[in-house]
């Protein structure tokens, strides 16, 4: 049976269109794909991300534990900070990609992929129970909720429901706080691309904190828009776009690596370091009209090269894009190949990531 999170009731009464995601029932959509990736660019959207992992470390050896399966400096993080990082396997490939949050002294909340939830809970008590005994561990994903509220104009709405909490987070910072008259533990983070707020209050409180943010005139939306928009931002997917098979490195996520550190990647990573990286990913956008698809071969020179890993039509720029490995030299701007599109050689290009990037103030 499929689970189903704290705002299962609110998505059918909105029509939502619901699907199977990583053992979840979710909203694929609620009124169009589009016009919903379309809101968040412009305006504001509601996404409920309750599918995803929310663990707690807590004790003495808490950063001590992430900061040896991440490639974060988390001894560094100041008390109300987060950091995008990854976790990696004893070989150096991307178990899961997630955000830390430190909430407290010793004290830290550790967001994951819904599907890689369980293999990051094993991966964590694997660890604490070998070598850091001082930590303990509580998997609250089914305790407590998460609302991601998107766009540029979630600024102001927030203004309206928590008065002077927008003003005081900075990106990637965080806070308890109350949204109106609920508490929730807020971040200025997100997977859009645009400025925004995750908000995770206690699942029974999530169905009123998710009608007060309706209420601001955010539109509903389901993983569909936010798989576009996550696209345009060049935001990679776990699963799609990196997996256990492949290193930071290749993924061009080398800024998220803290390389002066010993954890249990970092031997191999200083590998792969030293030798030469073979393929990386690439951005990329069709010269031609295709819909470059998972899997689908990527073509230079009648060999196949490489192969798309997300794609699809980006409403912001009008325009078919997707993401891929190819061999390093074809990974700079401008650099021509073809994508296979069930036998017809369609023209792309290589461009520089992120495909969109929102204006800022």
């Amino acid at each position: 049976m499929l689970n189903r999170t704290p705002l299962y009731e609110a998505h059918v009464s909105l029509h939502g269109r619901m699907v199977p995601f990583a053992g979840w029932e979710m909203p694929l959509q609620f009124h169009g794909i589009l016009a919903e990736a379309r809101a968040v660019r412009t305006s504001s959207g509601l996404f409920d991300v309750s599918h995803m992992g929310r663990i707690w470390l807590t004790g003495p050896e808490a950063a001590a534990l992430l900061d040896w399966v991440t490639t974060a400096n988390v001894p560094a993080l100041a008390v109300n900070v987060a950091r995008y990082t990854l976790i990696c396997t004893d070989e150096g490939g991307i178990l899961d990609d997630g955000i830390i949050y430190r909430l407290g002294q010793d004290e830290y909340l550790l967001i994951c992929n819904a599907a890689n939830r369980d293999s990051v809970w094993r991966w964590l008590v694997q660890w604490r129970d070998e070598r850091f005994t001082k930590v303990k561990l509580v998997d609250r994903t089914t305790e407590v909720a998460m609302i991601a509220f998107q766009g540029p104009g979630t600024l102001q709405a927030m203004e309206r429901l928590a008065p002077g909490l927008a003003e005081r987070l900075r990106p990637f910072r965080s806070a308890q706080a109350q949204v109106a008259g609920i508490s929730a533990h807020v971040g200025r983070t997100g997977y859009t691309g645009e400025d925004g707020f995750e908000m995770m209050p206690a699942a029974g409180d999530a169905p009123a904190l998710w009608r007060h943010l309706l209420e601001t005139g955010a539109v509903p939306c389901g993983l569909g828009s936010r798989d576009v928009l996550r696209l345009e931002a060049g935001l990679l997917l776990h699963g799609s776009d990196m997996d256990k098979h492949t290193n930071p490195f290749e993924a061009g996520l080398d800024r998220f690596v803290f390389m002066d550190k010993e954890s249990v990647c970092s031997g191999t990573l200083r590998q792969v370091i030293q030798r030469e990286v073979h393929r990386k990913l690439t951005g990329f956008q069709m010269v031609e009209r295709g819909v470059p698809r998972h899997g689908y071969p990527i073509v230079r020179d009648g060999t196949t090269v490489g192969h798309v890993t997300s794609g699809g039509y980006s409403p912001t720029l009008d325009s078919y894009i997707g993401l891929g490995y190819v061999s390093s030299e074809l990974t700079p701007p401008g650099t021509s190949f073809a994508v296979d599109i069930r036998g017809k050689m369609v023209k792309a290009k290589a461009v520089a990531l992120p495909f969109y990037s929102r204006r800022r103030n």
